[in-house]
This record gives structure tokens, C-alpha cells and sequence, in this order.
């Protein structure tokens, strides 16, 4: 039986080790505080801050993981490369991780080595080198720390007097210990989508029908598949995913974010080298296989002839609207109990205003209209109540 040593244990870690366990896989949890929810459906679970490159090197001792499954980012990374040239797998690689796990890493990649087309941009280690790139790329802005998740510390900036915040922002933002930021061009795009890409150890690269979302503040709150983009716009897509994920080498899924703008056609925004946020809506089987059953599959090398999609679908997160430090409780789930529409708690042992507690996700036949689908999902997620 394989061991995988799974770096990071919510959500979507939670899922990605229920795949794991219904092809018989062992899996150890590891996160920074007990009772997370990958945690709670693992055989075993490790509970230490994964920056800290001792207690990283003493878990893999410890476990001897035939895999290790990087799932958040605030990893010490480079430690990933040891362990792969130990004989440890890393999934997709330990040059994946080590590149996307940081906005730098993977923005000089893309644009400068690979060529792809993305917003202007420069870096800033002071809030002085900030003012000096905002003259070059003008207003509006967007400011981001180079590590970080789920929006944190990113900042639309409109006009020079709000630099000082998205500078402050953005710095408290930041994971990990690198206390640098981006500063990009605004492109005023029309849709924004995740390309979900997979690449095989011994078979071609796989695409998923494409992924429309809505963000609030750089963080998800709702997608769903397949999203409208003209044919010509879905190959540029394609062939970009495919040049990115080549030269960061590695079996895996990967969650491809793309701008695309109707008169300028598509920008690469940004690549995790793991199951997407966004690809949740997957869990409403619009897919032959979920995101987190591709991921799997792709890291331990079974073959995955096609995927194809089943059904069109939307999923719709549920907020915590209060800050609660003990296990928070749910009302009104039962109203979610509608045909084809299905619930996940994610079992997050406490909240935060605005955290992800739960997704609702909803099909309907490939016939269906999308929109119904994706207001049925907003209407059902809003009638959980978390207290």
C-alpha cells in the first residue's frame, strides 16, 4: 500500500484523501493546528507549521511517504527537493512547487522564459519601490503579496492616496516569510476562468472543459463548468497551460487561471500546481472523474484515457458571518436537500468573518441552462447559516 504525506489538510485536502482512501491509499494529514478537515478522514495526521524545515524533515523520517502531496502554500520548499532526490515523489515536482508556491517565481517563468502574454508588472520591497512601479503602470493597479491564498492581502488600487494601505495590505497578507509584493497592470478582462490541466507520467496532457468563477476580494465564491469562451480563445488557453506545465515538469492537476478579454484575447493570470478552489464545482459530476480523483490518479500513475464532461454544474460557497474560536454549528442545511443539488461541510473546527465553511454544488443535463444552475447553487448556499 502507498503512504502519501499530505501537506495541508483543508478542504480541498479533505477530498483529495477521500479519492485517496477509495483506491486504498494510506494518508498521513499534516497541518499547522489540530482537527483539520483532511485530518478527520486520514489514518494518520501530523500537526506542525510547514515552513519550519526541521519538523517538515522529521515527518518524512518518521512516515517514509512513497508520495508527498503539497496542498497549501506556505511550505518550506526548498526542503522538496531534497526529499525528491531521496527517491520521495513529489507531486506534480518539487520544481512545480517551488515555482508556484511563489508569484515571482512563476510570473519570470511565464512571461520572461516562456513568453506567454500576461499584465505588466514589477516588484516591491518597499513602499517607496511600490510608488516608483505604480508611476510606470499607471491607475488602476492591483498589489499582491508574492505568497498568499484566497485573496489575502490583494488590493485594487484606483488612485495614489490608497498605495500606503495596499502596501500595508498586502505586507500582513503575506505567507510564509517573504515580505515582498507584485504590482500589475489592470487588465480589463470580460471573463476570468481556471483551466484544469493534467499531466501524466506516461500519457498526453489532459484538459478539463473550462471553469468560469466569480471573485470577491481575490477569494472564490462561486463557479461553474463549462464556461463560455470562443474556440480560438480555448486553444490559446490550452497551449499556454500545456508550455507552463511542461517546462514545471511532474504528473498532477493544475489549476490554470486565465484572463480573457473579447478584443485582446486571453492573459495567464496564475497556476497552483494542485486541485483549484474553483474546481469544486467538479463534485457536482460534471465530470467522469472530480478534480481530486484526477490529481490521485495522475500521482500514482494510473492512466486516464479522457475526460469528458457529464453534466454542466455551479457551486456556491457558504461564509461564516461570525468569528467563533470552538466547533460552529449549521442551520437550515436541509433546505439545501433539493434534486441534484448536494452539500459539503468542510468540518473547519473554527471560524472567522468571511471564512469557507461549505459549498453547495448543483447539475442539470448538458442541455440545461447554466445560469438556472448557477442561481440555484447561490440560492441554496445562502440558506445555510453558520452560528
Amino acid at each position: 500500500m502507498k503512504k502519501i504525506l499530505l501537506l495541508g489538510s483543508g478542504e480541498l485536502g479533505k477530498e483529495f484523501t477521500i479519492a485517496a482512501q477509495r483506491l486504498g491509499l494510506h494518508v498521513v494529514a499534516c497541518d499547522a493546528y489540530p482537527g483539520a478537515p483532511a485530518m478527520q478522514v486520514a489514518d494518520e495526521f501530523e500537526v506542525f507549521h510547514m515552513l519550519d524545515g526541521d519538523a517538515l524533515e522529521k515527518a518524512v523520517a518518521k512516515h517514509c511517504p512513497d508520495i508527498i502531496v503539497p496542498e497549501i502554500e506556505a511550505i518550506r520548499t526548498e526542503k522538496l527537493y531534497e526529499f525528491e532526490a531521496q527517491g520521495v515523489q513529489v507531486t506534480p515536482s518539487a520544481k512545480a512547487v517551488n515555482f508556484t508556491m511563489n508569484r515571482k517565481a512563476i510570473r519570470d517563468l511565464a512571461a520572461k522564459e516562456l513568453g506567454l502574454k500576461t499584465a505588466k508588472y514589477f516588484y516591491a520591497t518597499s513602499y517607496e519601490e511600490l510608488q516608483e512601479a505604480a508611476k510606470v503602470i499607471g491607475f488602476p493597479c492591483v498589489v499582491k503579496p508574492l505568497m498568499s491564498s484566497s485573496g489575502k492581502g490583494q488590493s485594487l488600487v484606483r488612485e495614489e492616496s490608497e498605495l500606503q494601505h495596499a502596501w500595508e495590505y498586502g505586507i500582513s497578507g503575506s505567507r510564509g516569510d517573504i515580505k515582498e509584493l507584485i504590482i500589475e497592470e489592470f487588465i480589463h478582462f470580460d471573463s476570468e476562468i481556471t483551466l484544469l490541466t493534467v499531466t501524466q507520467k506516461d500519457g498526453p496532457t489532459l484538459f478539463c472543459p473550462p471553469i468560469g468563477h466569480v471573485q470577491k476580494g481575490g477569494d472564490y465564491r462561486e463557479s461553474f463548468q463549462p464556461a463560455a469562451i470562443a474556440p480560438e480563445h480555448l486553444a490559446e488557453a490550452q497551449r499556454m497551460a500545456a508550455k507552463v506545465t511542461e517546462a514545471l515538469t511532474g504528473a498532477g492537476l493544475w489549476g490554470v487561471e486565465f484572463f480573457l478579454s473579447n478584443e485582446n484575447g486571453v492573459y495567464f493570470s496564475e497556476l497552483s500546481p494542485r486541485p483549484h478552489d474553483t474546481g469544486m464545482v467538479t463534485l457536482a459530476n460534471t465530470q467522469n472523474f472530480n478534480e481530486f480523483e484526477l490529481h490521485l490518479r495522475a500521482a500514482i500513475g494510473m492512466p486516464i484515457p479522457c475526460i469528458k464532461q457529464t453534466n454542466i454544474g455551479a457551486s456556491a460557497v457558504i461564509l461564516s458571518e461570525i468569528a467563533k474560536e470552538e466547533a460552529p454549528l449549521y442551520r437550515g442545511i436541509e433546505k439545501t436537500c433539493e434534486e441534484d443539488a448536494d452539500i459539503r461541510i468542510f468540518g473547519k473546527p473554527t471560524t472567522r468573518v468571511g471564512r469557507r465553511m461549505g459549498v453547495v454544488v448543483c447539475n442539470a443535463p448538458l442541455d440545461g441552462n447554466l445560469d438556472e444552475v448557477r442561481d440555484k447553487a447561490k440560492r441554496l448556499a445562502s440558506y445555510v447559516e453558520v452560528y
